[in-house]
Order: C-alpha cells, then sequence, then structure tokens
C-alpha cells in the first residue's frame, strides 16, 4: 500500500486510484490549482477521470482536512495540499498564487470574548517579483 493511500485509509478514507491521484498531485505543485486545472491536468492520463469526481473529492479532502481550499482570487477556489500553518500572496498581475512561511503561531487574530478558531488563513494580494520587474 502506498503512503498516500495508508494516509486515505488512516483517515476512513477509501483509497480509490483517483482520489490517490488527485492528493499525490496536490501535495506535489505548488501552483494552488482550480478544481478545473487539477482536472485538466489529471485526465489526460486517466481518461475515466470526471471533473464530478474532482470537485467531489476535494471537496472531501478539504473537509477531512487534507487540503485547504482557498478563496483567494475572488472567482474560483484554489487548493493547496500542504496544511501546514502558512500565508498566501496572490500577484494582481499574473494570478500566481504563492506560500509564505509566518512564524509559529502567527497567525492569531483577536476573537471576541467566547470565539474558538478551527482555521486562520492569511491572504495579501499585490504584485509578485517578476511582474514588478516587467512592469
Amino acid at each position: 500500500m502506498s503512503d498516500t493511500a495508508a494516509l486515505l485509509s488512516g483517515r476512513g478514507i477509501r483509497p480509490s486510484p483517483q482520489r490517490i491521484l488527485i492528493l499525490d498531485f496536490l501535495r506535489g505543485t505548488k501552483e494552488h490549482p482550480s478544481a478545473d486545472a487539477v482536472y485538466r491536468a489529471l485526465s489526460p492520463g486517466l481518461p475515466t477521470l470526471s471533473r464530478t469526481t474532482v470537485y467531489n473529492t476535494l471537496g472531501l479532502f478539504v473537509r477531512e482536512g487534507l487540503a485547504l481550499s482557498l478563496g483567494i482570487d475572488g472567482v474560483q477556489s484554489r487548493f493547496d495540499g500542504d496544511t501546514s500553518e502558512h500565508g498566501h500572496f496572490r500577484c494582481r498581475a499574473c494570478g500566481g498564487v504563492y506560500d509564505f512561511p509566518v512564524k509559529a503561531g502567527g497567525i492569531s487574530p483577536r476573537l471576541p470574548r467566547g470565539f474558538t478558531a478551527d482555521l486562520v488563513q492569511l491572504y495579501c494580494i499585490g504584485t509578485c517579483p517578476s511582474c514588478a520587474a516587467a512592469g
């Protein structure tokens, strides 16, 4: 059994070939792809893969804590297989989404009394170095 299959099984998720492929793809890219981008990247190698399977699988992974859903571009969700605490930067010019580190425990908003956060995400939007140099 592969490491990915064991991880899925350990979370109570049946490790189908499609789920293994999608999770391996997410964990192997820094591109923060949309569901459609995941489908376009994987469907040539697995012609039976459907968009519905990709959308449902990504939703399952987010619910089970295996992926992050990022609403950073305001149009469609992007997905990240790195669930460690880190921030995201989106370039207004090229649309690229980049990870950046935060100090351990560095993302901690002051919540009103009685509120508890299970997930805190930090987004920054601006211009990446490549686009700044070109512009």
